[in-house]
């Protein structure tokens, strides 16, 4: 393997190969990061979208899949977040990983466990401040990226947090192949992570149903809408989508509300724990009513594509490389083939 990807990345996560794995609500199951884990690449479960109380066994099954290192990733504004965390400390995962509202003091936590903190960011502002409150590494997502995302390009962001913070930049958003790795690294990142990309491996529990959708999608058909959560979102088009697009306020609230009672009975958490998390999340988000009334929408939608398998009425989180993926590899094999393709590319740059 060529000296150039093995990067700072590897030396401090201890892993072979400068990918990551991102934790994708639903998908990122523990035979999912064991495989990325095994296959030199570093997993990230999900728990965001695991009951607290639970977590701590996922972590356990995905130490009996891998004795690799792997990592966590939770909402610290979540009911339950401080479960989660104890679980992460006990179990000392090698690291953490969260994006908005971050709690100094289970950063602290973390810090002191020799857990390592690994946010991602969606701006240039919020990259500095991760920093300052102890990040490690920073993941950083441009516009292309699925989910929850922003509108500056990967290739303008990425290039601009690492002119900015001391700590080490990954890159996410629009990466699927050994090509993208290499531009990554001519950015200055240290390594990419990848969330559509792994959502379409065999070690995926995606349905097939919801996968082909994902794989029938061309670049147009992925798009950013508001209309799941009230937050810009990338999703591909379905016909819940078209569905929400032209739908109106009354019909926001009542679905809004069915959320809500859904997520509730998802997560176990009361009532007032959910009210609780909802305003430290709009007071530190700075959301209006309407988002925060509509903020369970997205994991319960997510899940009935993703779990349930109707990718008609589910939503379908996408990065813009949904458009351009046309094959469900093995994850040994997709990351095998990247690192096979970035070293080609480098071997033609130096002549």
């Amino acid at each position: 393997m060529s000296s150039a990807l093995h990067t700072r990345l590897c030396q401090m996560l201890g892993i072979r190969y400068p990918i990551i794995q991102t934790a994708m609500g639903w998908v990122a199951t523990p035979e999912l990061v064991a495989a990325s884990c095994n296959a030199g690449a570093m997993g990230f479960l999900a728990a965001a979208t695991i009951r607290p109380e639970d977590v701590e066994a996922e972590i356990r099954k995905t130490q009996q899949l891998t004795d690799r290192p792997f990592g966590v990733n939770f909402l610290m504004e979540a009911p339950g977040a401080a479960l989660i965390v104890d679980a992460l400390v006990r179990q000392r995962v090698k690291a953490a990983s969260y994006s908005r509202s971050p709690k100094p003091e289970f950063i602290k936590r973390f810090k002191d466990a020799g857990i390592l903190c690994i946010p991602t960011c969606g701006a240039a502002r919020h990259a500095q401040k991760a920093v300052q409150l102890g990040a490690d590494i920073v993941v950083v997502q441009g516009g292309e990226g699925g989910g929850h995302t922003g509108t500056v390009p990967t290739s303008l962001l990425v290039s601009q947090v690492v002119d900015l913070i001391d700590a080490p930049v990954v890159a996410a958003g629009g990466f699927r192949d050994g090509r993208g790795l290499v531009a990554a690294l001519a950015f200055g990142a240290v390594g990419i992570a990848m969330g559509t990309r792994f959502l379409l491996t065999r070690e995926s529990p995606i349905p097939p149903e919801t996968a082909k959708r994902y794989l029938s999608a061309a670049i147009d058909d992925v798009l950013v809408t508001k209309e799941v959560d009230g937050m810009p979102q990338r999703v591909v088009r379905n016909e819940l989508v078209t569905r929400l697009e032209s739908g109106n306020a009354l019909s926001r609230i009542v679905r809004a509300l069915r959320s809500g009672l859904a997520y509730r009975k998802l997560s176990g958490a009361s009532i007032r724990e959910l009210l609780s998390s909802a305003m430290a999340m709009r007071r530190s988000e700075k959301l209006t009513r309407s988002q925060t009334l509509m903020a369970a929408n997205a994991p319960v939608l997510v899940r009935k594509a993703m779990l349930e398998g109707d990718p008609v009425e589910g939503v379908l989180p996408s990065g813009s490389v949904a458009g351009v993926i046309g094959d469900i590899p093995s994850v040994a094999e997709l990351i095998e083939r990247i690192v096979e393709e970035a070293e080609q590319t480098l071997k033609a740059l130096a002549h």
